[in-house]
């Protein structure tokens, strides 16, 4: 049995709800991410061996997993695919960048469709639990010193993700700054006086070195010192921040319930599911997908 025959004769025991509900990664989808999968060799001596689960199959378990926020042994409760199969396979691709790769291509696809709006663009971050703590965790000042994680969300004008890091709930927000700005996925245009890039934030970034590394990166800095902008919403009827639109992607990003909580202990393997779901933001934000 080829691989296309595995193939539909899995899909083809997949429940309906599974479908209907729009749990499982799209043919159009599929299509882009495919070619960053890296290349299957068969090590077996004599070229045999038990058939190899497609990686359409495994993907669509690994974005049931993302969405739902399931563990990865309920999938055998959905045929999609056998648990143990689809992590291994998972690991492979965290290993290989590809989940790296496919954001970039999001983004990249944006920008071709819609063009990126590096004037005006918008950080901040976003703590979650950590129950299983792990690399990259720390206490959460908001949540009883239990054990949380912070990542830290970078976005062009219109709210798509261009840059993310990663760090122990205790971390400062304007701590991550520097990394942030380094992870930025896509080639970022030199700015001018002409067409200057402005940087949104909040007054948790209210600090003198917060404006140097903006100066550094070259930056216009739009920060909104503590106080000023509870007096912008007392003085402008219908007032809101630039900023909003990193808000929104972090609410966004929380729609994908396996990163809402942390419950990987590496944080590769979190890092890679929040490089999934950007990707898909930024994919979703081109108008490819639904």
């Amino acid at each position: 049995m080829n691989e296309e025959q595995t193939t539909k004769r899995t899909r083809a025991r997949t429940p309906d709800n599974l479908t209907t509900t729009g749990f499982r990664i799209s043919d159009a989808l599929w299509e882009v991410l495919q070619p960053y999968l890296p290349v299957h060799v068969n090590t077996h001596r004599f070229g045999g061996g038990r058939p190899r689960t497609p990686d359409r199959v495994c993907a669509d378990a690994i974005f049931y997993v993302l969405r739902t926020g399931c563990q990865w042994k309920a999938l055998g409760a959905t045929t999609l695919c056998p648990s143990s199969t689809a992590h291994d396979r998972f690991q492979e691709w965290v290993e290989a960048d590809v989940f790296l790769k496919f954001w970039k291509a999001g983004v990249e696809q944006f920008d071709e469709l819609k063009g990126i709006d590096w004037a005006w663009l918008s950080m901040d971050g976003a703590m979650t639990k950590a129950p299983l703590g792990g690399e990259q965790t720390g206490p959460n000042p908001t949540d009883r010193g239990k054990d949380g994680v912070k990542r830290s969300l970078l976005t062009e004008g219109h709210g798509v993700p261009i840059g993310l890091a990663v760090a122990g709930a205790n971390r400062n927000d304007m701590k991550l700054l520097r990394d942030t700005i380094e992870n930025i996925v896509v080639t970022r245009p030199t700015p001018t006086p002409e067409q200057p890039q402005g940087m949104c934030l909040d007054k948790g970034y209210d600090y003198q070195i917060v404006r140097e590394i903006l100066v550094e990166f070259g930056f216009t800095e739009h920060i909104r010192t503590r106080g000023e902008e509870a007096q912008a919403i007392k003085r402008e009827a219908g007032f809101r921040a630039r900023r909003w639109v990193v808000e929104r992607a972090h609410s966004w990003m929380n729609r994908f319930r396996r990163i809402l909580i942390r419950w990987e202990k590496t944080p590769e393997n979190y890092i890679a599911f929040l490089h999934f779901a950007c990707a898909l933001i930024a994919f979703r934000a081109a108008g490819l997908f639904g």
